[in-house]
């Protein structure tokens, strides 16, 4: 799974020869070119990538119309984090605040009158 996640990373930013994508993939992972373009034919098979020959070369690119309508769905159940995650982001910025206020009063007593 993190091959194909990593393989979706690189699409998001635009189109790819395969070639490209299995360079990335086979450093960070370890993994044989037959390898990689099993991972391609799996996002391709999804329909989570496209495919185009260009000459000897094959470019990837994202298939977005199903991650629209994978948003489209988990928007119905955002209701249920959005108010959480929004909960943290407060508690966290609180957080950083007061570390901030501390750390400017310990300089202010280290101060010499």
């Amino acid at each position: 799974m993190r091959v194909l996640s990593r393989a979706s990373s690189e699409l998001a930013e635009g189109e790819l020869s395969s070639g490209a994508i299995g360079a990335v993939v086979q450093r960070e992972f370890g993994i044989t070119q037959p390898a990689v373009s099993q991972h391609l034919k799996v996002l391709r098979d999804s329909g989570l990538a496209t495919v185009r020959p260009e000459g000897t070369r094959r470019l990837y690119a994202v298939n977005s119309e199903p991650l629209r309508e994978l948003d489209a769905w988990l928007d119905r159940f955002r209701r249920f984090w959005t108010p959480h995650l929004e909960a943290l982001a407060t508690e966290l910025a609180r957080g950083r605040r007061e570390r901030r206020l501390g750390d400017a009063a310990q300089t202010e007593r280290g101060k010499a009158p």
